[in-house]
């Protein structure tokens, strides 16, 4: 299908940006810093126009649904996610640095895509025709993405600060500084945080429709309210006891350790929510 295809090219032309994102990071060149955030966003133009073929495709072959079903459909639009937000975030703090850090997580996750032995598009099951599978889908992967670049400055943040002393000298000076890199880190998981509680809610009231239960501890509604958790104990630290920088940036990592887990490893556990 053309969509496939499109996505194929897609993960191409990540890489590529991800290529030139880190060129930039190094070399500091402008040329190089344009190129990348160019590249990024074609890929995204191409990847969200790819979505609308697969979208449009589905109602031809009379199925009509968004294309957040299957393990395929969510591994390509968690990587969307991700640009998306990424760039907004590149256009509002005018650093491409983050680029290098951010961009192989889409990347990655379209190469994943691509190994999926089954891309096709399927009809939903009973319990999944329903309109709150959008909301509830686009929320949580919203969120998700926010957590992504969270983890990306978390790395930033860990490897400029073990370099401290002489960072000057190295690629890292071209990195923020350590307090923008923590202040644009809390943005990020209270961004995160407010759509993943979103998302546990649409899917409460999803599930109630679907399965008659607001709650019925699924592998993924546990783990996603264990991710939850993580997060209110990293905005709770931060406001009550004042922790920051480091002992944040830990946190945050282990925190998305737990959403590639509740998005990614309960796959494995029998349950409402494995992707087929």
């Amino acid at each position: 299908m053309l969509n496939s295809v499109i996505f194929n090219g897609v993960t191409f032309i990540y890489l590529g940006a991800f290529v030139f994102y880190l060129v930039n990071m190094v070399t500091a060149r402008e040329f190089w810093g344009r190129l990348a955030s160019f590249t990024a966003l074609f890929g995204l133009l191409a990847h969200t126009t790819s979505l609308i073929i697969r979208w449009v495709e589905s109602y031809n072959l009379g199925i009509g649904h968004i294309p957040l079903s299957n393990l395929y459909e969510s591994l390509v639009f968690f990587a969307w996610a991700i640009m998306l937000l990424y760039l907004i975030v590149e256009w509002r703090t005018k650093s491409k640095v983050l680029g290098a850090f951010v961009v192989p997580f889409g990347f990655l996750l379209m190469a994943y895509a691509s190994l999926s032995p089954d891309n096709n598009i399927q009809p939903l099951i009973p319990a999944l025709q329903s309109n709150w599978l959008t909301s509830h889908v686009i929320t949580c992967f919203m969120g998700y993405a926010a957590f992504t670049i969270s983890c990306a400055l978390s790395l930033m943040y860990l490897l400029k600060g073990s370099k401290r002393g002489n960072s000057s000298e190295t690629f890292l000076r071209f990195i923020p500084a350590l307090d923008i890199l923590d202040e644009l880190n809390y943005q990020m998981v209270v961004f995160g945080f407010v759509f993943l509680t979103l998302g546990i809610i649409t899917g409460a009231v999803w599930a109630q429709y679907a399965w008659g239960s607001y709650w019925s501890w699924d592998p993924k509604e546990t783990w996603s309210l264990v991710t939850w958790f993580i997060y209110a104990v990293i905005l709770h630290t931060r406001f009550i006891r004042g922790w920051r920088g480091e002992r944040i940036a830990i946190m945050v990592i282990i925190g998305f350790v737990s959403v590639l887990f509740t998005y990614w490893g309960v796959n494995y556990l029998p349950g409402l929510h494995s992707y087929q």
